[in-house]
């Protein structure tokens, strides 16, 4: 059983910047892979960054590329999510997500929700124009 904790959500005026941070339980964290999703009320959840393994690889969606950077510490098991410039389309509650199979379809699997095994509880963005 893997537990993911996001923190750093929070208010935040259009073009600030916040980081999201999540940490993870478990002793394997660098087998696994992260990401972040986003959901607003009525919407499906959304894919918004992955990041492998070892970090070296990431994706990101087109709303946020650019602006945001997934990023990961796995001598703190903890995985961040910087976010510039942001926009209120942005709002949105943001999930931590940890696939730990140690799955090497990564380039296949990574924007799809039912790839990852875990889910944190989430931590709500809230972007004023």
């Amino acid at each position: 059983q893997v537990q993911l904790v996001e923190s750093g959500g929070g208010l935040v005026q259009a073009g600030g910047s916040l980081r999201l941070s999540c940490a993870a339980s478990g002793r394997s964290f660098g087998r696994y892979s992260m990401a972040w999703f986003r959901q607003t009320p009525g919407k499906d959840r959304e894919f918004e960054a992955a990041i492998s393994w070892t970090g070296r690889s990431t994706d990101y969606a087109d709303s946020v590329k650019g602006r945001f950077t997934i990023s990961r510490d796995n001598a703190k098991n903890t995985v961040y999510l910087q976010m510039n410039n942001l926009k209120p389309e942005d709002t949105a509650v943001y999930y931590c997500a940890a696939e730990t199979r140690y799955d090497s379809t990564w380039y296949e699997g990574r924007r799809e929700i039912g790839w990852y095994d875990y889910w944190g509880q989430g931590t709500q963005v809230t972007v004023s124009s």
